[in-house]
C-alpha cells in the first residue's frame, strides 16, 4: 500500500512537468514566430501601412466630406482589411516558402508537438491584428475625432482579433497548395480584389448587382458586416455573417488538413 501511495505522487509530478514542457513548446514557438515576423519589415510594414495610409487618406481626409459617418463607417472596412494580410501572407506566403525550402519538414522533424508551429503562426496573426486594430482605433478617435464607447472599442478589437482566423485558415490552405516562388503574387490576386468586391474600399450599394452578388460568398464581407454592427452602423442581424465566418474558417481548414495529410 505504501508503494502505491509513493507512486502516485511521483506519477502526478511527472504528468505536470510533462505538460509543462508541452505548454513551454508552443509558447517558445509563438514568441520565435512574433519576433520573427516583427523583424521582417518586408511583412511587418506593408501589413501596418497598408490600412493605416488607406484609412488616414479615404476614412479622415476624404472620408469627412462624405458625412458624419464615413469614418466610423470606414473604420470597421479597413479594420477587417488590415486583419486579412497577417494570415493570407502569414500563412499562405510563408507556408509556402517553407514547404519549398524544407523548414515544414525540418520542422515536423523536431521532437514538438506537432500543432505549435501552426499555432505559433496564429498568434503571430493575431498579433498583427491587435496591432493593426490599434493604430486604426487611435486615429479614429484622435484625430477623425469618432465617438466610440468602451463597449464597442472593446467588441471592435474582439471582432477583429476573431475575424483574422477565417483568414489563417485560409492562407494555410493556400500555402498547401500554392510553390513558394508563386506565392506573394497569387495571395495578392487574392487579397485585393477580395477586399474590393466585398465593399472595403466602396460600399456595395454603390457597386455592380454581379459584385454585390459575389460579395455574399466572400469571408470579408461577413467579417465587416460584423464590424459595422459593433460601431453601430450594421443594418442586418449579426449571428448569420458570424456563423458564415465559421463554415468558411471549417470548410479551409478541413481542405488544408486533407491536402498536408496526402502531400505532407
Amino acid at each position: 500500500m505504501n508503494a502505491v501511495s509513493s507512486a502516485m505522487p511521483a506519477a502526478s509530478a511527472s504528468r505536470e512537468m510533462g505538460f509543462s514542457r508541452v505548454l513551454g513548446a508552443y509558447l517558445q514557438e509563438a514568441r520565435a514566430e512574433c519576433l520573427r515576423y516583427l523583424r521582417n519589415p518586408g511583412f511587418m510594414i506593408p501589413t501596418l501601412i497598408l490600412p493605416t495610409a488607406f484609412y488616414l487618406m479615404f476614412g479622415i481626409l476624404i472620408g469627412r466630406a462624405n458625412g458624419p459617418d464615413a469614418p466610423r463607417y470606414l473604420l470597421a472596412a479597413y479594420g477587417t482589411f488590415g486583419v486579412m494580410s497577417p494570415g493570407l501572407f502569414g500563412f499562405g506566403v510563408a507556408l509556402s516558402m517553407e514547404r519549398d525550402n524544407g523548414l515544414l519538414t525540418l520542422k515536423r522533424a523536431l521532437p514538438m508537438p506537432p500543432g505549435a508551429y501552426l499555432l505559433g503562426k496564429v498568434v503571430m496573426s493575431i498579433f498583427a491584428a491587435a496591432v493593426v486594430s490599434c493604430i486604426l482605433v487611435l486615429l479614429a478617435t484622435l484625430v477623425a475625432h469618432v465617438q466610440l464607447s468602451a463597449a464597442q472599442t472593446a467588441g471592435l478589437f474582439a471582432t477583429n482579433l476573431f475575424g483574422a482566423l477565417p483568414f489563417c485558415a485560409m492562407g494555410l490552405m493556400l500555402g498547401m497548395f500554392i510553390k513558394g516562388t508563386g506565392g506573394p503574387g497569387i495571395v495578392n490576386l487574392i487579397y485585393l480584389p477580395m477586399a474590393f468586391m466585398s465593399g472595403l474600399w466602396f460600399p456595395l450599394s454603390l457597386m455592380p448587382k454581379a459584385v454585390q452578388q459575389i460579395a455574399l460568398v466572400l469571408p470579408p464581407y461577413h467579417l465587416n458586416q460584423v464590424a459595422l454592427n459593433v460601431v453601430g452602423l450594421g443594418l442586418e442581424p449579426v449571428w448569420p455573417h458570424v456563423a458564415a465566418l465559421a463554415a468558411f474558417t471549417a470548410v479551409f481548414l478541413a481542405i488544408a488538413v486533407r491536402r498536408l495529410r496526402r502531400h505532407g
